[in-house]
């Protein structure tokens, strides 16, 4: 089952046409993204998506916050979180990327080396990633967009997370974030792509079921007492 949680959500024509292209490319499940201002109104697109593309992809709705202001990123996710089935927060500020992997209400740390030059992870935050079950996002536009010595940095700081993930063993999701049809490839592009950069291929396939288990907690998240406990129906 291949899943990506970042295709950058637009209006309805252009999110049909990503999906349609998704679909057509073999991914089974896509998430469009939208920031904490379009994130409201881009749930009234629902159902005129389910008409459009029941038969052919399954879908849902990520919330990216993109923000510096801790308060408000801790604001927003308790504000989303019952109506998101994926929170996710741009990275890159180091205030920025500590604050969201120790809230267990995020489920994403996104590009956490964004405009970085290094790959804004550390031992403290990899724990901390672990302990609250926070994924952390690789995107392939961000080596699909860069030439040169800008996508040598972009490798390079994802070879330090790949070291960090191999010795933590933190959620790790890879991403398209694509904003086009364009921009959408195939999850053999992926495989290819990643694996030279030096992401084991059985990390690739496990990214793409932490994709998966992150909607599948979602869907179950109002019932979880505590980590690892969950309340059921009891109906012996």
């Amino acid at each position: 089952m291949f899943f990506d949680l970042n295709i950058q959500g637009s209006g309805l024509e252009n999110n049909i046409k990503m999906a349609r292209q998704a679909s057509s490319y073999g991914w089974d499940h896509i998430n469009f993204s939208y920031n904490q201002n379009d994130f409201k109104q881009a749930l009234t697109l629902k159902d005129e998506l389910h008409e459009n593309l029941d038969d052919i992809i399954d879908f849902d709705f990520t919330l990216e916050i993109e923000s510096k202001n801790i308060n408000e990123i801790r604001k927003t996710a308790n504000n989303f979180r019952s109506r998101a089935s994926c929170i996710s927060v741009i990275g890159g500020d180091l205030k920025v990327n500590r604050a969201v992997v120790e809230n267990s209400k995020i489920d994403v740390l996104s590009r956490p080396y964004l405009n970085r030059y290094d790959a804004g992870l550390n031992h403290v935050l990899s724990k901390e990633a672990v302990n609250n079950n926070v994924a952390i996002e690789l995107c392939f536009k961000d080596l699909l967009k860069t030439y040169l010595a800008p996508r040598a940095k972009v490798i390079s700081n994802f070879r330090d997370i790949y070291a960090l993930h191999a010795k933590f063993n933190f959620p790790l999701i890879l991403s398209s974030r694509a904003e086009s049809v364009f921009d959408i490839k195939t999850p053999q592009d992926f495989v290819s792509v990643f694996s030279q950069t030096g992401l084991a291929h059985e990390d690739i396939e496990k990214s793409f079921k932490t994709a998966f288990d992150i909607l599948r907690f979602n869907e179950d998240r109002d019932k979880m007492i505590l980590k690892g406990v969950r309340r059921v129906d009891d109906e012996a």
